[in-house]
């Protein structure tokens, strides 16, 4: 089908004969095709669609009358702006699942709660002045807030920090192996 080929066959028909509809479909399928094409912008489920609107053009009492054609342009748009609804709508719906998605699983609830086990109990075997620190700054306290939370000087807060991190750290590996 060639989408942006005029259509210059014409059928005319007075009120008294009825169309026929394999004629109709032979002389308009690409024209209609090309109308479904405009609003879905894809050829290919513009032919899907054309298809379909000569189907139901069949299956009304519509098909042997003169007014099939004008019929059949209606259906024809009204089956392209509901394949854009329809586009429309899943999107969203797509993009509502995405959001869910994020939610973790049940295997990944569980995997983290484990890693939770694990880091407290690292925790709680380090010094209480590292493990303040760490935990503190796990929660995005600045360096000075840190100091003065621990009355720590501020100087040594970086060297303190660097430490508590290298215990944490050598702790983790001695029980639980190197990370992945």
């Amino acid at each position: 089908m060639n989408v942006n080929a005029p259509s210059d066959v014409v059928l005319e028909a007075s009120p008294d004969t009825a169309i026929d509809i394999e004629s109709l479909f032979r002389a308009r399928f690409d024209r209609v095709a090309r109308v479904i094409a405009r609003v879905v912008r894809d050829p290919a489920r513009a032919e899907e669609l054309a298809v379909e609107a000569f189907v139901r053009l069949w299956r009304t009492p519509r098909a042997h009358t003169p007014q099939a054609e004008a019929w059949l342009y209606r259906t024809a748009v009204r089956l392209g702006l509901d394949e854009l609804r329809r586009k429309t709508r899943r999107a969203r719906y797509e993009n509502i699942l995405a959001i869910v998605r994020l939610n973790p699983t049940p295997e990944q609830i569980h995997a983290a709660a484990e890693e939770q086990e694990r880091v407290r109990g690292i925790l709680s075997s380090l010094p209480a002045r590292q493990a303040g620190l760490l935990v503190l700054r796990s929660h995005d306290l600045s360096y000075s807030e840190l100091a003065a939370a621990l009355d720590i000087h501020p100087a040594s807060l970086g060297t303190l920090l660097a430490r508590a991190q290298k215990s944490f750290r050598k702790e983790y590996v001695r029980r639980y192996g190197p990370q992945q």
